[in-house]
């Protein structure tokens, strides 16, 4: 016997944009995930303290096929409408670098303040609950679940695609929102990970460098970021690096500028003349980690004094230095990507509302839509604003 209930709306997915969506949807709302705890992504994020936004989020930090189409929502509920719910619930927080606004205490606490928020709103959730079919009916949409090992049918007048993405399928990513958005004839942008580290061959030689941090600016599609580069066994990581991915595409290199900000070419010429006899070498170690420096003198065969050096061949090791070219063999995928990029097309959506255009009572928010942010609570903050905004059009939905 298979249970049937009918409810105004039903949301998948119990992550950052599903909730949040639920306390702003009005009366009526379900909310489903097939986790064992609402917010999983929340909890794990930002070393378990959330970087639940930042102090900088503008439309130009998010990538989308259409840059324009986040800036409704985002307009709409800001980061500054987020930091005074947060407040209003007495939530501990502060600021790192780069406008980034870590909780206090634990990620948890943002978890309780959305649950407190959906409760306030009248909303209930299932947990341990899986989307078995999904269809459109004439009053909106019947889907199938699994919950406790029955089958329940639910009826519904709106239907929302909070799922996310595939990034960190240990948590359980399906890309579900993917297959139901083509089901209802919304199309996709390309999808990749994102936000993920570099990989490259033993040929690199990178696992000698392993576990060394280095200030630097990776470039990648055009776009560079200033923040700390990671050596890894098999690769490259760290925050410039997870930023520049989001630009990066197979087969493309990077480049690296390990001295940012600096003229080297000036100061090795400086360090020439003020002590001429130094190892090539110890001079690059006044501008760079010396492990660093070793294995790049030995990486272009640097030997010898600075006195030895022709200022061409200077403006050669500072060319080596900061526009390092490199070519990825991949990346870590979306095991250990934070995001997915791309997503359903927003061509599809009304930016307003973030509403399907052809399919009345479909709504698709969060991670699902192709906007993608920086590294650095951005992320969150497009949750945010777009389950604020699917949640808002919701409530104000007409009945007829």
């Amino acid at each position: 016997m298979v249970e049937k209930q009918t409810w105004t709306t039903l949301i998948l997915g119990a992550g950052a944009a599903g909730m949040m969506c639920a306390a702003h949807a009005g009366p009526d709302v379900l909310v489903i995930d097939h986790a064992k705890a609402p917010g999983e992504k929340i909890r794990i994020s930002g070393g378990g303290r959330c970087n639940f936004t930042n102090m900088h989020a503008a439309p130009d930090c998010f990538i989308s096929a259409n840059p324009h189409f986040c800036k409704s929502a985002l307009s709409r509920y800001t980061q500054w409408d987020f930091v005074d719910l947060v407040d209003r619930h007495g939530v501990g927080w502060h600021e790192k670098t780069l406008g980034q606004l870590f909780c206090d205490r634990s990620a948890r606490d943002v978890i309780a303040m959305l649950r407190a928020e959906m409760d306030a709103a009248g909303a209930t959730l299932w947990l341990r609950t899986s989307v078995i079919d999904v269809d459109a009916t004439p009053e909106g949409f019947r889907v199938s679940l699994e919950r406790e090992g029955a089958r329940v049918e639910i009826h519904a007048r709106n239907l929302v695609l909070a799922t996310g993405g595939k990034s960190i399928p240990k948590m359980g990513a399906t890309g579900l929102a993917y297959r139901l958005a083509r089901q209802f004839g919304l199309a996709l942008t390309d999808i990749r990970p994102a936000l993920v580290p570099l990989t490259f061959g033993p040929e690199a030689g990178f696992a000698e460098l392993s576990g060394l941090s280095v200030p630097a600016r990776v470039s990648a599609g055009g776009t560079a970021f200033d923040e700390a580069l990671l050596f890894t066994h098999r690769g490259l990581s760290g925050p410039a690096i997870l930023q520049a991915s989001s630009y990066w595409r197979d087969g493309d290199g990077i480049t690296l500028d390990l001295a940012p900000g600096t003229d080297v070419s000036a100061r090795l010429r400086e360090m020439k003349r003020a002590g001429g006899k130094r190892a090539l070498h110890t001079a690059l170690a006044d501008l760079l980690p010396a492990r660093l420096a070793a294995d790049l003198a030995r990486r272009h065969g640097l030997t010898g004094n600075l006195a030895d050096q022709s200022d061409a061949r200077l403006a050669g090791i500072a060319e080596a230095l900061s526009a390092w070219h490199l070519v990825p063999t991949g990346s870590e995928g979306y095991r250990t990507a934070e995001v997915t990029l791309g997503g359903i097309d927003t061509d599809g959506l009304d930016s307003r509302t973030m509403a399907a255009r052809r399919v009345p009572g479909l709504y698709a928010i969060g991670e699902a839509v192709d906007v993608t942010g920086w590294l650095g609570g951005y992320n969150f903050q497009w949750a945010w604003s777009s389950g604020w905004a699917a949640g808002q059009a919701i409530a104000a939905r007409p009945s007829t």
